[in-house]
C-alpha cells in the first residue's frame, strides 16, 4: 500500500498540520496529534513532529502507508456550493465488525524517586523524557474525565496517586516538552498556583538547561522576537515587527567543546515555547536529535551524526520564591542516562579524533 499524499491548497493554507489532518481525514484532534508525534507524517519530504506547524500553499504532505484509511477521508467542500452533476450511486453497505473495547493506555513509569521536593503548597519533579507534562486543553475537552483514562498518562495525572492523594489534583504552571527531561514544579493549592504563575510570567524564576548540540554555538546573550510561523510553518525568530511577536532571551555558555559537538548550558531570561531549541537551531548548533528546529527556512536539515534518539535537552536547575514562605528555593538534578551515555560517547570520539 503506497503512502497517502496531498498538496496543501488554498483551503488548507495557513492552518496547523493537526487541523488539516482532522478536516481531510475525519480524525479527532488526539488522533491527528498521535499521527504526527509518532513520526508518520512528512511535509516536503521531511518528518514533521510539530502538530502546530502552519502549512503553506503548495507544500506536499505525506502520511505513512496504513496509518489512515483513504476511504474515510473527508473531501473538501466545493467552492461556491456548486451542485454535483447527478446523484452518486452508493455502494452496498458492508457489515461492520464489532468494535473492540478500548483498553487503558499503558502508563509510563514514574518512580517515587522522581519527586525531588514536596510540601503542602508545591511538588518539584524530575520529569523523565517521553512523558507529557500535562493534558492539552483540546484533548481534555474532547475526551472528558471518563475518556481520558484511555489516553497516554501525563505527569500531572500520575502525581496525585504517587503522592498518596489521588483526589487532590496538581496544577502545572509551566511545562517541559515531552522529550525534554528535568525539573518542573506543580502547585498543590490555588494560592501557590497564582504565585508561581506570576513569577513565571515576570521571568523571575531561575531556569538552566543542559544541551548537547551538533555544532558549537557562540556564547553570549541571544535575543529575538518569536512568531508562530517564521515563514516555513515552524516557530522561530523574525526581524519584522509582528503583532503576535514575543520577546525571547537566552544566555548561552559553552561548557565543553567536543569537536563537531558541544555540551552547552542555557539560562532562560524568558520562557517561550521551544525557546532553547529555536535559539540553538538558529545559531547553527541545533540539539543532537533535533528534527524540527534544525534547518534554515525551506532548507535541508543540518547533518546529525550523534545518533541521539530525542532532542538532547535537560532542565537541570530550577529556582523560585516559595509561595508560602517567601524563601528563595532551588534544586539541581543530573541528566538522565541516555544524555550521560551520549556525552561519554562524544567525549571519546573527540579525544580519538573520530
Amino acid at each position: 500500500m503506497p503512502p497517502i499524499q496531498f498538496v496543501v491548497d488554498r483551503r488548507d493554507a495557513g492552518q496547523t498540520l493537526a487541523a488539516v489532518l482532522k478536516s481531510r481525514f475525519g480524525l479527532s484532534w488526539a488522533q491527528a496529534k498521535r499521527l504526527v508525534e509518532k513520526r508518520h507524517v512528512k511535509v516536503s519530504g521531511q518528518v514533521e513532529t510539530d502538530v502546530a506547524r502552519r502549512l503553506k500553499l503548495g507544500k506536499r504532505v505525506e502520511l505513512a502507508a496504513g496509518t489512515v484509511e483513504i476511504k474515510h477521508a473527508v473531501p473538501p467542500k466545493k467552492a461556491g456550493g456548486a451542485k454535483a452533476a447527478g446523484p452518486a450511486k452508493s455502494a452496498p453497505a458492508r457489515p461492520q465488525p464489532p468494535k473492540a473495547r478500548p483498553k487503558p493506555a499503558p502508563e509510563l513509569g514514574l518512580s517515587p524517586g522522581a519527586i525531588v521536593y514536596v510540601d503542602d503548597a508545591v511538588v518539584v519533579v524530575n520529569k523523565p523524557a517521553g512523558l507529557t507534562t500535562m493534558r492539552h486543553k483540546e484533548e481534555a475537552e474532547e475526551f472528558g474525565a471518563h475518556g481520558q483514562r484511555f489516553l497516554t498518562k501525563t505527569l500531572a495525572g500520575l502525581l496525585p496517586t504517587l503522592l498518596g492523594t489521588p483526589d487532590r489534583a496538581v496544577t502545572a504552571v509551566h511545562r517541559l516538552d515531552r522529550d525534554t527531561s528535568g525539573l518542573v514544579v506543580f502547585a498543590r493549592t490555588r494560592a501557590a498556583g497564582e504565585s508561581l504563575t506570576v513569577q513565571f510570567r515576570k521571568h523571575s524564576t531561575e531556569r538552566r538547561y543542559l544541551a548537547l548540540t551538533r555544532g558549537v554555538p557562540k556564547p553570549g546573550r541571544v535575543a529575538s522576537v518569536f512568531v508562530s510561523d517564521r515563514g516555513d510553518g515552524r516557530r522561530g525568530s523574525t526581524t519584522d515587527l509582528a503583532e503576535d511577536g514575543k520577546r525571547a532571551v537566552t544566555h548561552v555558555a559553552v561548557l565543553e567543546p567536543l569537536g563537531p559537538f558541544a555540551l552547552v548550558e542555557c539560562r532562560l531570561e524568558t520562557g517561550r515555547t521551544h525557546q532553547v531549541r529555536i535559539h540553538l537551531g538558529e545559531a547553527g548548533a541545533p540539539l543532537c536529535g533535533e528534527e524540527v528546529y534544525d534547518r534554515p527556512i525551506d532548507g535541508k536539515p543540518l547533518p546529525d551524526g550523534s545518533g541521539a534518539k530525542r532532542p538532547m535537552l535537560h532542565a537541570a536547575r530550577l529556582g523560585f520564591t516559595h509561595p508560602d514562605t517567601g524563601a528563595a528555593v532551588s534544586w539541581e538534578v543530573e541528566p538522565p542516562e541516555d544524555f550521560r551515555r551520549l556525552l561519554v560517547k562524544l567525549r571519546a570520539a573527540n579525544e580519538s579524533g573520530t
